[in-house]
């Protein structure tokens, strides 16, 4: 199995209507794209000074299906619209048991 995460801190300027469409577009993808075998996406409660505005963990069976992902056009239109809205993107993927 392997893991897909990724953390988005948005811009100050961007509001709530605008980060909740993200998460939309993001949940969107478990239906779109086959290669998905569970897809979470959902806005931070602690609103800590280091916590990000919203994280994405998505689990595929194997590399293949990460990168089929990650060249589907819709997950490169949400990608965007992420980078977009972002003032930072992190990620890190890694193989799990």
């Amino acid at each position: 199995m392997l893991i897909h995460i990724v953390c988005w801190k948005y811009k100050a300027e961007i509001r709530t209507k605008e980060r909740d469409l993200h998460r939309a577009r993001l949940k969107a993808l478990a239906g779109i794209i086959t290669d998905i075998e569970r897809l979470e996406v959902g806005a931070d409660i602690l609103h800590l000074d280091r916590s990000f505005d919203s994280g994405l963990v998505v689990k595929f069976r194997d590399r293949e299906g990460l990168d089929r992902y990650t060249e589907h056009p819709e997950h490169q239109a949400v990608a965007a619209l992420g980078m977009r809205i972002s003032e930072k993107v992190v990620s890190v993927d890694f193989f799990a048991p």
